[in-house]
């Protein structure tokens, strides 16, 4: 018994150590604009979560122009002291407009600070870029770089080609001014995607209450087809599969149903046919993991486990679409962004469930296997209304930002980021 109780205080801890990562916007952006004559300019597109943790700001989700301009000078100050620009005709300087304009996304919005490279009009084929801003303040933060106009790499009015990502471990890149291509917007979509799954506990953990079950069968009394009851392994009434195939079938049903849902409503919030309050679907997200575990301890829907996956993956699928709209990708490009994003999604996705459903299968036999199987449930119902009632009351309570910062290690521990 103590055993158990350890065991359980352990895996509360790992997991509410990730709570603070589900849906945390912390992407920023740097758009340039690449001119023969007239040189290179640029914007930094900063999401106000960012200005708050750096600042000490205490703004809402969709502040004014006119609230951050206070604040401009030390914003363009931290920004000049945390980029640097440089090519092979020497380290450019960065002289800020003064500019100011807000970018509205769906989840908060980019405060967008204009600047030019002075010098910048003979034009390089390379910008070699450094850029340290806010990741002593947050961990997960994430720089992109795209091109929004230049003119030898054939690009005009385009936002949708991200070419580089900055991320605490990698804070010097060179980028190319001559070989921007589909292909790398492609591929870094793809990454992306990995990326948002695997720091989308939420999404992690409602995939882990789905898969749970996978390994055991619920049965109350012997049957011809299975004639030793299961009350000899659980008072709960869970028995092992015998075979490896039944188990590995039940996964391809539950993932195919929830990949094919949370595809439809992605491609349909990114296409702008079909939206939802954020808000509404955060909290429904965060209500689908709790009812996924209820559902391992007393059934929904018996026998029929698929519905929860495709009623509740419509709704994750807001969610990734929320993480696009943040991120600003649009464009004429759209379409193999959507196809590269949710590519990267489900090869994130199959990492995850290769890493869990071997394990899973491995101690199935195990006695302890159906409390391990309920006490884990019950943990997912109390993360998920910890979530259900920090989203749908919007409120930020004092525990995330201590656990996002020890979940963040974690990963970085486990090689995930």
């Amino acid at each position: 018994m103590k055993k158990s109780a350890f065991s359980l205080l352990f895996i509360c801890f790992v997991l509410t150590s990730f709570l603070g990562f589900a849906h945390q916007p912390n992407q920023s952006f740097i758009y340039f604009r690449v001119y023969e004559s007239a040189g290179i300019e640029g914007r930094f597109d900063i999401h106000v979560n960012e200005l708050n943790k750096v600042f000490g700001l205490h703004l809402e989700d969709y502040p004014s122009a006119e609230e951050i301009r206070p604040e401009l000078s030390r914003i363009q100050e931290y920004l000049l002291n945390h980029t640097k620009i440089s090519s092979v005709y020497g380290t450019y300087e960065m002289v800020f407009t003064g500019e100011l304009e807000m970018l509205r996304a769906i989840e908060g919005s980019f405060a967008m600070v204009y600047f030019k490279l002075k010098n910048s009009e003979t034009l390089p084929d390379n910008l070699d870029i450094t850029y340290t801003a806010f990741f002593d303040e947050d961990p997960a933060h994430v720089m992109m770089v795209a091109m929004e106009y230049n003119w030898k790499a054939g690009l005009i009015n385009n936002e949708a080609l991200i070419a580089l990502n900055f991320t605490e471990n990698t804070t010097s890149q060179t980028l190319s001014l001559t070989d921007s291509s589909i292909w790398n917007g492609f591929v870094a979509m793809v990454k992306q995607g990995i990326w948002h799954i695997w720091i989308g506990i939420d999404h992690i953990l409602f995939l882990l209450a789905l898969i749970l079950p996978s390994v055991v069968r619920r049965t109350s009394r012997p049957t011809r087809e299975d004639p030793e009851p299961a009350a000899k392994f659980s008072i709960w009434g869970w028995k092992p599969v015998p075979r490896f195939r039944p188990a590995f079938i039940y996964i391809v049903k539950i993932i195919t149903f929830f990949t094919i849902a949370h595809t439809i409503t992605l491609s349909l919030a990114t296409l702008e046919i079909v939206t939802l309050p954020s808000r509404m679907v955060e909290s429904i997200i965060a209500l689908s993991i709790g009812l996924a575990a209820y559902h391992n301890i007393i059934p929904i829907f018996r026998s029929r486990d698929w519905i929860i996956a495709f009623l509740f993956g419509l709704f994750h699928g807001f969610g990734f679409a929320s993480v696009l709209a943040d991120l600003g990708i649009r464009g004429e490009f759209v379409t193999m962004t959507l196809f590269g994003f949710n590519l990267g999604v489900e090869i994130g996705q199959l990492v995850i469930i290769a890493m869990i459903f071997p394990v899973l299968y491995l101690i199935r036999k195990q006695k302890l296997y159906p409390q391990f199987l309920v006490y884990l449930s019950i943990i997912l119902i109390v993360i998920s209304l910890y979530w259900f009632v920090e989203r749908s009351f919007d409120i930020n309570l004092t525990l995330d930002d201590y656990l996002r910062r020890k979940g963040y290690k974690i990963a970085v521990w486990l090689g995930l980021r």
